[in-house]
C-alpha cells in the first residue's frame, strides 16, 4: 500500500492510501480518517459508500464526517465506487461503467474481469484495514444514492457482519427503477430474477437479520420519485415487519449539503450500536 495523502483533522489524521486490489483486479483508493483515540487503541469502523459518479474525495472532503468519527473514536473508510484504470470497462454517460460500480459483482463481458465492487467491500477491504490500521473486528456501514443501495444490500446479504446499517438517499429497489435496470442488465444480464439478490426490497422479504435500517431522504430531491422510490422500501419494510426508521426531510435535495445536515443523526446511530459514547 502507498500513502498518499494526509491532513491532520480534529486532532486525527484523514488519510488516503493506494493499493493493489486482487477483487478488483486494479489499483484501488480509499480514504481513511483516524481518531485521535486510534493513536492508544484500536477503534471500531464505519464503512461509507458513496453514490454515482463520486471517489472517495467526495465525502471525505463535503461530510464533515471527521469531526464526529473524533468524538466517538470512530475510523471512517470511503472507498472508490467503482474499479479504475485503463484496462477497466467503460461506457457513456456518468450512470454505467467507472464511478458507477453499484456494488455488485458482475457476471457479464466485459465487466466481470473488474467489477466486483461487493466483494471488495464485503471482504477484501475490511481485511486490509484490519491488518493494518488500529482497527477492530466491529464494523458499520452507510452510503449515500447508489452508496445507501449498497450500503443497504451489503448489510441484508451478510447477516452478523455489520452492527448497524444507515442510508442517505438510497436506491431501494434497483431492479424497478432506470438507473438500476441499466446497470443490472449490463453488469448481471437480462435474467430478471437474478437482480432479486441486488435488491435491498428483494432481500427484506428473507432477510435472516433484522438489523434496524435507518434512511434520511429529501423530499426535494430531483431523483426522488423516478429513481429512489422511498415507498417501495416502506413497503416491503410492513410487509416483512423489518425493523425501519424513514425520515422525510422537506425542502432537502440529493446533494452533500443534505448529507452534512443530517450526518451527525447516522454517527449517534452507528455510536450506538457500536457501544460508542461521545468523548
Amino acid at each position: 500500500m502507498q500513502r498518499i495523502e494526509s491532513h491532520a483533522s480534529h486532532g486525527g489524521v484523514q488519510e488516503v492510501w493506494q493499493h493493489e486490489s486482487v477483487a478488483l483486479n486494479c489499483t484501488m483508493r480509499f480514504g481513511i480518517y483516524l481518531p485521535p483515540q486510534a493513536r492508544a487503541r484500536a477503534c471500531p469502523v464505519l464503512y461509507w459508500l458513496s453514490g454515482l459518479t463520486c471517489t472517495e474525495q467526495n465525502f471525505i472532503t463535503k461530510a464533515g464526517a471527521q469531526q464526529f468519527a473524533a468524538d466517538y473514536g470512530l475510523i471512517v473508510v470511503a472507498p472508490d465506487t467503482s474499479p479504475r484504470g485503463d484496462a477497466v470497462a467503460d461506457a457513456d454517460g456518468y450512470d454505467l461503467g467507472k464511478g458507477a460500480g453499484f456494488y455488485v459483482d458482475a457476471t457479464q463481458a466485459p465487466w466481470a474481469a473488474h467489477y466486483r465492487m461487493h466483494a471488495y467491500v464485503a471482504s477484501e477491504l475490511p481485511a486490509l484495514i484490519e491488518a493494518n490500521f488500529p482497527a477492530t473486528g466491529a464494523r458499520s456501514i452507510s452510503g449515500h444514492s447508489m452508496g445507501g443501495h449498497g450500503a443497504l444490500v451489503l448489510a441484508l446479504r451478510h447477516p452478523g457482519r455489520y452492527r448497524s446499517v444507515s442510508a442517505f438517499s438510497p436506491i431501494v429497489a434497483p431492479s424497478r427503477v432506470p438507473w438500476g435496470e441499466k446497470a443490472f442488465a449490463a453488469y448481471l444480464g437480462d435474467d430478471r430474477e437474478a437482480w432479486r439478490s441486488w435488491d435491498a426490497c428483494a432481500l427484506i422479504v428473507n432477510a435472516a437479520e433484522r438489523l434496524p435500517l435507518l434512511v434520511d431522504q429529501g423530499e426535494a430531491d430531483e431523483f426522488l420519485a423516478t429513481q429512489l422510490r422511498p415507498e417501495l422500501l416502506e413497503q416491503a419494510c410492513r410487509e416483512a415487519a423489518h425493523p425501519l426508521i424513514l425520515r422525510r426531510r422537506p425542502d432537502y435535495d440529493h446533494s452533500y449539503y443534505f448529507v452534512a445536515s443530517f450526518l451527525g443523526d447516522h454517527f449517534a446511530h452507528h455510536a450506538q450500536a457500536l457501544g460508542l459514547r461521545p468523548a
